[in-house]
């Protein structure tokens, strides 16, 4: 029996975006939009829900906190890579997923893996919705028993594409997007999981991010839907 666990991105445990924090990003990408109702519907349930694969290992349980206060920088980031200098939305998201779907246990801490993705984050607290991506890495008994079989992934982006809602909202009103600059960015990839005793295992993947990318300013990570959106 193939022994690994869980994991979506990092793991099974995607938290889900809060209400509150999820409705005031979707808002700030197309304010003062006809179609933001239908956008705001599709990211809180329309889409295409990314389901987590099936794992012969047992999951831990209890459920991972809805929020986890931000990592001490001094602790360092690990495996996890730096952001990229993109200021293009789809690049930065593709980059984004890349890094999410990737980790290694190995080498890296559960801190550290999350400084390294808090490094992704804007730093306009109004957008970043740090619960949405910390909730993507399992609590630390789950991360002490990936790192005892020394389970680590690696990822592959096939593509990345504006959401149909999104596209057309920007058709409808292209200003509406400059208060905030948050684009709304779904990627497809697979991530490669391998652990102990040769074994290993590929998984397509799926995610629907909103990045930030101001006028003359790299892009960065603003939140993680918790469904996907096509």
């Amino acid at each position: 029996m193939r022994k690994r666990f869980p994991s979506s991105s990092l793991s099974s445990y995607g938290a889900g975006w809060s209400a509150n924090r999820r409705i005031a990003i979707v808002a700030a990408a197309v304010a003062g939009l006809l179609a933001l109702a239908g956008i705001v519907a599709l990211l809180t349930g329309g889409g295409n829900d990314h389901q987590a694969p099936d794992s012969a290992a047992p999951a831990p349980t209890g459920s991972p906190p809805s929020s986890e206060a931000a990592p001490k920088p001094s602790s360092g980031s690990g495996s996890v890579p730096k952001p990229p200098q993109i200021s293009e939305p789809v690049a930065y998201a593709k980059a984004a997923a890349q890094m999410l779907w990737s980790y290694d246990t190995r080498y890296t801490s559960r801190d550290q893996q999350l400084v390294g993705m808090r490094a992704w984050m804007t730093t306009e607290t109004k957008y970043a919705d740090w619960a949405s991506v910390s909730g993507q890495v399992p609590d630390p008994v789950l991360w002490s028993r990936m790192a005892d079989q020394d389970q680590h992934a690696t990822a592959h982006v096939t593509e990345g594409h504006y959401p149909g809602a999104f596209k057309q909202a920007l058709a409808d009103d292209p200003s509406a997007i400059t208060e905030a600059y948050i684009h709304v960015v779904t990627i497809n990839g697979t991530q490669q999981i391998t652990w102990k005793n040769g074994g290993a295992g590929a998984e397509e993947r799926a995610v629907t991010l909103a990045v930030q990318c101001r006028p003359s300013h790299d892009c960065s990570l603003a939140a993680i839907a918790p469904s996907v959106t096509q």
